[in-house]
């Protein structure tokens, strides 16, 4: 016995146009703390520099110096603020009220 099973078309599935805002949000929100962390990184080893602070976790390579984290710092927080502007806009480019 074979049974045949008759489905009607359904609508058709369009993918959405635009941004996910929530993705946006969610990644500006982790960037913030990240931004934040690399700048006391930053405070850290400039002052351990200074010897007003003791010895800095990174003794040798890229990160042991304290412009790295200044600049890397500063680069996640400008990250952070373009994605959350980038998610408070509309699709014509205004800014959401």
């Amino acid at each position: 016995m074979i049974v045949r099973i008759r489905l009607g078309k359904g609508p058709r599935v369009r993918r959405a146009r635009g941004v996910n805002r929530g993705a946006l949000l969610a990644l500006g929100a982790l960037l913030t703390p990240a931004a934040w962390m690399a700048g006391v990184l930053a405070v850290w080893r400039l002052a351990s520099d200074l010897q007003f602070a003791g010895e800095f976790g990174i003794a040798s390579g890229v990160f042991s110096h304290w412009q790295v984290w200044l600049s890397t710092a500063a680069a996640l927080g400008w990250g952070a603020l373009a994605l959350n502007r980038a998610a408070s806009r509309d699709d014509d480019g205004s800014a959401l009220s």
